[in-house]
């Protein structure tokens, strides 16, 4: 397995890793209806890959060969209050893939990148009620800051709290 930066045209095997972890994670957190109707085409076009843009999102992946195990995306805060601090926007792991090590090699990687662009600190949000997200955030040294939020990500009204880490 090696980690690297993901390449115009690979939109639609993130996009599918997406769609397959969504199903997964959020059952029971999110409408079942909203999960029925996730098309990884629909995905697709939400991911853009090798933007020259220093604020635009960085994602790498987790492959083994030509397979897709996993991805980060981060770059920096969008919140107000944390400017100065990068995010990642989204870790998503195949789940044949979870508890093998995927999502801890990409989080290493995602904070190492984000260190090089001068970020002493990192912001990541969890939806509300995954618990397997938050065992997984806090074992990383991630901890809630108290702030919460309700957003629409893509359809449904969900809330989410922010975790913070020294990075």
């Amino acid at each position: 397995m090696r980690v690297r930066r993901a390449e115009p045209g690979e939109e639609m095997a993130v996009a599918e890793v997406h769609v397959r972890a969504w199903l997964a994670a959020y059952r029971g957190l999110i409408d079942d209806d909203y999960l029925d109707n996730l098309r990884a085409e629909d995905r697709a076009a939400k991911h853009s890959f090798g933007a020259a843009d220093a604020s635009a999102p960085e994602t790498l992946l987790a492959v083994e060969g030509d397979d897709v195990l996993g991805f980060v995306a981060f770059g920096p805060s969008r919140d107000t209050d944390t400017r100065d601090a990068g995010e990642i926007f989204a870790l998503y792991i195949d789940p044949p893939c979870w508890n093998s090590g995927v999502g801890r090699l990409l989080m290493r990687e995602a904070r190492k990148h984000l260190r090089r662009r001068g970020f002493g600190e990192g912001t990541l949000w969890v939806l509300e009620g995954n618990e397997q997200a938050e065992r997984f955030y806090r074992a990383e040294g991630w901890q809630p800051d108290g702030a919460e939020r309700e957003e629409d990500p893509y359809g449904p009204i969900v809330t989410v709290r922010r975790f913070r880490r020294p990075l």
